[in-house]
Order: C-alpha cells, then sequence, then structure tokens
C-alpha cells in the first residue's frame, strides 16, 4: 500500500498506555497521508530517475471491549477494525525526461485486524501490552499497483505506557511494537519484520482540551525475501522518521461523553519508503459501559 505495512505509524501517540474503563467503545480513525519518492537507476551507463507519488485515504472504524476480566492483575480486552478507503498511486521516469508509466487508484474494503490486550494502572503510570492481528480477507488485487489489502498475515506485538499527571495536566506517553509479517502467496514476497516507535509530549489544559507534539521512526529489522523479490532490490530494508503536532478536545453530546483528537506528522530521513505527511483525525465515545 504505496510502501506502507500492516501497522498505520502514528496509530499511537497520546494515552496509548491507556486502557478504558471496563465496557464496550466506538472508535472511527480517518487517516490521510501524501508522499512520494525516487531512486536512480544505471542502464548501461545512463542514469535514469524513477518516481512514485502516491496519496491515501482510509477510514478506519474500530470496536472495543473492555472486559472486567482480569489477567496478572490487568483488565483484559479485544478489538476489531475494518479498512476502507485506498490509495492513488502514479509511478513515472523522471529524468532524463518526465515519461509516466503507469497509475492506479483504488477505494474497497482491506483487511480486518483483531487485536486482544491487557492493560494496567497504577497511580499516575498506565501501560498495557497487546497483539494485533491481520486477517487477509480484503479486496486484494494481484498486479495492481493500488492494493489497501495486504493479502498476508501478519501480526504486530506492542507495549505502551503513559505517565499522565492529574494534578498538572502534563503527559508523557510512548508506544514500542515489532511487526512480523508472512509471505504473499500471489507475489511470493515477504516483508521483513519492522520496528516502530512512537512517542507523545501533551499538556492537558484541562478536562476538554489539550495539545502537544508527536512523532515516530520506522526502522526494518531484516530484508525482504521470498521467490518474488528483485535481486536488485537486495534486503530492500525501510526506514523513516517523523514530527508533528496534535490536539484533542472532549464534549457532551446530550449525556454521551465524545473525544476528538487531530495529528499531524512530517516525515524525514525516509529509506526504502515513501516520505511526506500524514494526518489523524480521531472520533470515539462509549456504547455501553455498566452500571456501578
Amino acid at each position: 500500500m504505496g510502501g506502507g505495512g500492516f501497522y498505520l505509524l502514528g496509530s499511537r501517540g497520546p494515552l496509548a498506555g491507556v486502557a478504558p474503563p471496563p465496557g464496550i467503545y466506538f472508535q472511527d480513525d480517518s487517516y490521510f497521508y501524501s508522499g512520494d519518492t525516487s531512486a536512480a537507476l544505471d542502464l548501461g551507463g545512463t542514469i535514469v530517475g524513477l518516481g512514485v507519488d502516491a496519496d491515501v485515504y482510509l477510514n478506519l472504524p474500530t470496536g472495543l471491549w473492555v472486559t472486567p476480566w482480569e489477567i496478572l492483575g490487568g483488565n483484559l480486552g479485544f478489538s476489531a477494525t475494518l479498512v476502507i478507503g485506498g490509495p492513488d498511486i502514479s509511478a513515472a521516469i523522471i529524468a532524463p525526461v518526465v515519461i509516466p508509466l503507469a497509475t492506479d487508484s483504488i477505494t474497497t474494503f482491506g483487511d480486518p485486524a483483531l487485536g486482544v490486550f491487557l492493560g494496567w494502572h497504577s497511580g499516575n503510570l498506565h501501560w498495557q501490552t497487546g497483539v494485533s492481528v491481520n486477517v487477509p480477507i480484503g479486496d486484494y488485487r494481484k498486479g495492481d499497483i493500488a492494493n489497501v489489502a495486504l493479502n498476508y498475515w501478519a501480526a504486530d506485538v506492542y507495549g505502551a505506557a503513559t505517565w499522565l499527571d492529574p494534578a498538572t495536566g502534563f503527559e508523557l506517553s510512548g508506544a514500542m511494537g515489532v511487526t512480523f509479517n508472512a509471505e504473499n502467496p500471489a507475489t511470493k514476497y515477504q516483508t521483513g519484520t519492522e520496528l516502530h516507535l512512537e512517542g507523545a509530549i501533551v499538556q492537558h489544559f484541562s478536562q476538554a482540551f489539550d495539545a502537544g507534539l508527536v512523532g515516530y521512526f520506522y526502522n526494518q529489522l531484516t530484508g525482504d525475501s521470498g521467490s518474488g523479490v528483485p535481486a536488485s532490490l537486495g534486503g530492500f530494508e525501510g526506514q523513516v522518521a517523523a514530527v508533528g503536532v496534535t490536539a484533542g478536545y472532549n464534549f457532551q453530546l446530550g449525556a454521551l461523553p465524545v473525544s476528538t483528537r487531530v495529528k499531524y506528522f512530517h516525515e524525514f530521513e525516509a529509506e526504502n519508503r515513501l516520505e511526506g505527511v500524514a494526518a489523524y483525525l480521531t472520533v470515539s465515545m462509549p456504547l455501553w459501559m455498566p452500571a456501578n
């Protein structure tokens, strides 16, 4: 998906380690990304530049169930996320002259993701750990350069922590995850193991409003493999970093508490990946909570 993978960079950030109280919740993320990449190839002594541009829009509705059951002192929770949308991708030779090679776009259903996690709380410290699994049943089209479905199993194992001082409103959050990818049976291509780190420094000015800084770092730990990997690519390990800003606003819709958040990231130091800007708009609310 335009140089992306199963885990959507920037997904976590403020309050990353906080698991909500037992109940059923709904969250909707709208994700926007615009980026490009270029490479130079030596074809018989002639240097040819290749360029790829991609714009991506995804909508990610998520259902979350935090159970009252405890394991090792932490609340057990489950999540299910749908993926709707897709990329608009164009590729061209950009040197010595501009020659369009291909364009492709799609809007469809991607692979759903299922997750399980445990969340703990101790004073100002909140932390959780879990695993999310990509289930390859989405609309994948072999041979297309624009796909939102991955067509392979993947698992992301993560841990996250948040320090939030309610007296001062200061928050420090961080998350780390490792993604393990299976081979795509249609292309015989397997992406290597991936590491992602995310952080947030946020000031909560009131119960309604907060703002701060966010960032992420991605590094591919092992090279790509499989019979579908061109020998010229080698391991093709990717890397990218990003910094950005965030703001959150909470309000009541009648008796229903609603939380909203925007995040904006600017990427840099990309290797073997697209480099661009990303933005999230998140809306979340409880659907049911047990009576006290």
